[in-house]
């Protein structure tokens, strides 16, 4: 069963939404590397849109090598591909997330070195406890 989510009145277009909810189905571990992927025609069924447009999310991650044909199967995740999507996530949701958090510390004054104090101070918190296997 396939749980992507696909919001029909987004501006962003369903093949994009496609390709993303592929990937997040790779990185939470659902689509596991090597193991197969929806086809085309079972997202199109399922989710109710044109073939083509399934086919062409499906395509932008087999451009990006997530994705690749595998001789006489289906679609399958490729190798690697979830150590990837994890470092291009890192890379571009934290850039994101960080230029946001500098600026709004710029606007009320904190200083660089206060900033960086806070941001340690929140990710020694919030470090997995020893022995918690459910953090690990």
């Amino acid at each position: 069963m396939i749980v992507l989510h696909i919001d029909y009145n987004s501006l962003k277009p369903i093949y994009i939404q496609i390709a993303e909810g592929i990937k997040n189905d790779i990185l939470s571990g659902r689509l596991a590397e090597k193991g197969p992927v929806y086809s085309q025609l079972v997202l199109s069924k399922e989710l109710g849109i044109n073939p083509a447009t399934a086919a062409k999310g499906i395509n932008v991650l087999v451009q990006n090598g997530i994705l690749e044909k595998q001789r006489g199967m289906s679609m399958v995740v490729a190798a690697g591909a979830r150590s990837r999507l994890i470092a291009a996530k890192q890379d571009d949701d934290l850039h994101t997330l960080v230029a946001a958090l500098v600026s709004a510390a710029r606007k009320i004054n904190l200083s660089e070195d206060r900033l960086l104090d806070m941001v340690q101070n929140r990710f020694t918190e919030t470090a997995p406890k020893e022995g918690n296997e459910e953090n690990e």
